[in-house]
């Protein structure tokens, strides 16, 4: 059977880290067909929207989606509807892409590139499972002005319970096949939102007597995240906060260019990107990090097309590569994004 992989490269490095990935699947040779569509600012510039129907009916038909990043400042002074960004929402909304896994993990070799000291950051091993298609990001906005004058904006921060129990359900299944811890983060002790959060997550954990739940602020796991990020096991939590959270642990584990992420619809179709955006500063440039776009491909094999045993090898060839010395620049080291792609084809073989 072949596999169609929708590839949505996107803007800035998008495009090259895309590239590297899309590489790296071609030579496992599988039963993968690939098709490409432009998405966010590239498709503004094309066809006047982030998120084209093609581009929307190709992601629709395809078994998994291999995508890049969005985001260009000369896009910025658009309307938020048109800005490249809202390719990536309209995408989680539009397939029902609520549950984001996104693994955290310090490979060998890296502990000088860490935010944390090396004994702590090799402790450094989770996976932090984030609500995506609700919370302040999906919730009504305005902009408006006070009886005094002053303008003043409103997000809407909101969840229902049929939202919480199905990704705590989700965090509850990755904690299971993981160490059997998940910590739930949420804001109870000040929002409504967060009380309700913690109310279901408890009530859901009833059917999981197998999993050591904790609760914790986040503003508390942030700091924990730090001090001793080795206690966590699997985070669950809301959209905000697990877009936050995450962005702090991947310099726990020495780069934001080493973090894959899967975003899941619960019935096996997926979108597979790296968290670091598009960085247009080195957009261009062979400098980019390919690693996480590759470990995303990794985690499009495992989710979305059942193939473990793949998944693992490239897993493995990127923690050789970076064992045997292969950096880029956001590492510590010099190697072009091609250089370092060749580096875990190489491991391949």
């Amino acid at each position: 059977m072949t596999h169609l992989i929708a590839v949505l490269a996107g803007d800035g490095i998008g495009p090259e880290v895309t590239a590297a990935a899309q590489q790296v699947l071609e030579a496992m040779n599988l039963d993968l067909r690939f098709e490409d569509a432009p998405v966010g600012g590239a498709a503004y510039d094309a066809a006047g929207h982030p998120l084209p129907p093609a581009t929307l009916a190709l992601a629709r038909k395809a078994d998994a989606i291999l995508f890049g990043a969005v985001g260009d400042p000369r896009h910025d002074m658009l309307m938020r509807e048109l800005r490249p960004e809202q390719a990536i929402l309209g995408l989680r909304k539009e397939l029902g892409l609520f549950a984001n896994l996104r693994p955290a993990r310090l490979f060998e070799g890296l502990e000088d590139a860490s935010a944390l000291k090396p004994d702590i950051a090799r402790a450094i091993d989770l996976v932090i499972v984030r609500e995506l298609t609700g919370d302040v990001y999906f919730g009504l906005k305005s902009r408006g002005t006070t009886a005094e004058g002053l303008r003043e904006g409103r997000d809407l921060m909101r969840y229902d319970e049929a939202e919480v129990a199905r990704i705590a359900r989700v965090g509850f299944e990755t904690a299971r096949r993981r160490g059997g811890r998940l910590c739930s983060v949420d804001k109870a002790n000040v929002l409504e939102t967060s009380q309700l959060w913690r109310d279901v997550v408890i009530e859901v954990a009833a059917d999981y007597p197998d999993i050591a739940l904790t609760h914790m602020y986040v503003d508390n796991a942030s700091m924990q995240m730090v001090r001793d990020p080795g206690q966590f096991d699997v985070i669950v939590t809301g959209n905000l906060f697990g877009d936050i959270l995450s962005d702090q642990a991947s310099m726990c584990a020495g780069s934001i260019g080493m973090l894959p992420s899967a975003a899941l619809n619960g019935t096996g179709k997926g979108l597979y990107e790296p968290i670091h955006g598009s960085a247009p500063d080195i957009a261009g440039q062979g400098r980019a990090n390919p690693c996480a776009a590759i470990l995303s491909a990794a985690m499009l094999l495992r989710h979305s097309l059942g193939m473990a045993e793949p998944a693992d090898r490239i897993e493995r060839a990127v923690a050789q590569a970076i064992a045997g010395g292969a950096r880029t620049g956001d590492l510590g080291g010099a190697l072009s994004t091609q250089a370092m792609t060749h580096s875990v084809l190489a491991r391949i073989g």
